[in-house]
């Protein structure tokens, strides 16, 4: 990047800052902070654990609404004090441009939040992967894009935990699911839910050829104690059996794992990477009952057919986004016609990009 070509980027970027500004009143947030930290000091506060969980649950979210407002202002401040060194006749160098690539990811970071505002986009989400037909093919793309979930989760500082994970045979996994308890991440992932289709010269095939895979990554809300499902114990048939692959002696060696199966909706989930039984248990009926409450979202909407992956084939026509390593490097989101060549920084978790362009397209619908 040369000087002129900096100074294109840097109007760009602070004309968006400056809409964006317009939308934002940070006191609110700062007064409602306050107000619930007053809360916390009152007599009897703690006698309703659930009710002052949820306080601080909300005192935790605006404390970090305020903080990343004071980064994006801190950020775009070093980026009018370096146009202004320039004007002054400074030397152009490396600093300037990783100043502005800086307050460009987090100005990205920022939009992006303010465009989650559809129903449930506050909550957490669960994310379940599974390969399509073709065995270890299918079960090593899945295994790549389990990779690439969990390092978008650790390149955005989100904790979060695999509840299931059950290896292929010979490579790969069958099927996995990951929770990430985090503030908006369904409504962030909400990008990924369809099938992903990878292209590649496989690595399982000794005549070198080029290989398609399809693996369908479904997204379900972690619901909150304000959200009611009621499951009863006629509804469900729950199965134990013997966790596979790794995870130390104890749960090889116990029926630890936990199966169950919603008679009515026909919904499995299944949970083995737990201590014991019953937390297994635990974590299995809390992916059911989100998945039950997502299959009562996509009940309300008229175009069922085309919102629900699970309808659909895992295969030729279906996919969302496609991965191409060969005979060229692109990844393409086929719903945003966004792509990019960069194929390795997106496998290593770097998809920002397709869900900024994702929630642009539906706010425009």
């Amino acid at each position: 990047m040369n000087i002129d070509e900096y100074l294109v980027e840097y109007k760009k970027l602070n004309s968006r800052f400056k809409d964006l500004l317009k939308n934002i009143d940070i006191s609110n947030a700062i007064s409602n902070k306050e107000s619930l930290e007053t809360k916390t000091f009152n007599e009897g506060f703690w006698d309703n654990k659930k009710d002052a969980r949820e306080v601080l649950k909300e005192i935790s979210f605006l404390e970090k609404e305020i903080k990343d407002y004071k980064s994006l202002i801190e950020k775009h401040t070093t980026l009018k004090d370096d146009s202004e060194l320039l004007k002054l006749g400074e030397d152009f160098n490396q600093d300037f441009i990783d100043n502005l690539e800086t307050f460009s990811s987090t100005l990205n970071a920022y939009e992006i939040k303010k465009m989650l505002n559809s129903e449930n986009d506050q909550l957490g989400a669960l994310l379940t992967i599974h390969p399509g037909a073709g065995g270890v093919e299918s079960q090593d793309w899945a295994s790549m894009l389990f990779r690439m979930y969990t390092r978008w989760c650790e390149k955005n500082n989100y904790s979060y935990k695999i509840t299931d994970y059950q290896p292929g045979e010979e490579a790969g996994i069958k099927d996995a699911t990951i929770e990430i308890d985090e503030s908006f991440v369904y409504g962030l992932l909400s990008s990924e839910s369809g099938v992903h289709r990878l292209v590649r010269i496989s690595p399982f095939d000794s005549n070198s050829r080029r290989h398609t895979s399809f693996a369908a990554i479904f997204i379900y809300p972690i619901i909150d104690d304000n959200i009611e499902i009621n499951i009863e114990d006629k509804d469900i048939k729950i199965d134990t059996y013997r966790a596979s692959g790794a995870g130390g002696q104890h749960v090889n060696k116990t029926d630890s794992a936990v199966r169950i199966t919603h008679l009515k909706t026909g919904l499995v989930v299944q949970c083995q990477n737990q201590r014991s039984q019953l937390l297994n248990k635990q974590s299995a009926m809390k992916i059911l009952k989100s998945k039950l409450y997502q299959l009562q979202l996509d009940e309300k909407k008229a175009n069922l057919e085309d919102i629900k992956v699970g309808k659909k084939s895992i295969e030729w026509g279906s996919q969302i986004r496609s991965y191409t390593f060969h005979p060229y490097s692109l990844v393409k989101d086929h719903r945003t016609n966004c792509e990019t060549s960069n194929i390795n920084v997106v496998m290593d978790g770097d998809i920002d990009y397709f869900i900024r362009n994702y929630l642009l397209a539906r706010m425009e619908k």
